[in-house]
């Protein structure tokens, strides 16, 4: 029984631990498709039904790409206008690595 017990708590460390993992090394781009792209785009554009609706900025304007990283994080953390704020649900490091993202999307 014991054998079993030990066998159990080790398949569930494993389990844990490669979860754990996977969500800590969900990229920038992974994030952004899931949490931003609706609206926003895949270009950044917020050419996008929603993106249309909620009058969604686009990422390559001239002043997105003005902003400063922290302003763009602050927005992102706290929202603006439409756009939900992510406090809470994204880390800081993982909106660290969605505006790193979106940086790359507005030199393309």
């Amino acid at each position: 029984m014991t054998k079993h017990l030990a066998c159990y708590g080790i398949a569930g460390l494993l389990l844990f631990t490669s979860s754990s993992l996977a969500f800590a090394q969900d990229s920038g781009a992974d994030i952004y498709k899931a949490k931003c792209q609706m609206c926003h785009g895949a270009d950044g554009s917020g050419n996008t039904p929603a993106g249309k609706s909620l009058k969604a900025t686009p990422l390559n304007s001239g002043d997105a790409v003005k902003a400063a990283d922290a302003d763009l994080i602050a927005v992102t953390k706290n929202g603006r206008n439409k756009m939900p704020a992510f406090s809470g649900k994204l880390t800081d490091a993982q909106i660290a690595d969605v505006i790193a993202f979106v940086r790359t999307l507005q030199k393309k």
